[in-house]
């Protein structure tokens, strides 16, 4: 169990893509969250492959959004967390 904690840069917000990001995190536990400064964050926790898959999708976003860039950080499981959700600030 491997935990990926991503910053999004880009046109990512209004564009339904935490909704994405909560679909494409199927099989994994965390949450995604709209930033003040137009960023998109993601914490997950699972599986590495599924978390794999999971930042290829972001890289990708809904057909609204243009990813620019990712900031990824790997770390270890928690545990923390019971489901994949959308957290709003």
């Amino acid at each position: 169990m491997k935990q990926m904690h991503l910053i999004i840069h880009g046109q990512v917000q209004g564009v339904f893509f935490r909704d994405f990001i909560c679909k494409s995190a199927a099989g994994l536990t965390g949450w995604v969250r709209n930033n003040s400064n137009g960023t998109v964050e993601v914490i997950a926790e699972g599986d590495k492959e599924k978390l794999k898959k999971l930042l290829e999708s972001c890289k990708q976003g809904p057909s609204a959004s243009k990813v620019e860039n990712i900031d990824v950080k790997w770390e270890k499981a928690t545990g923390e967390f019971s489901e994949f959700k959308t957290i709003f600030i």
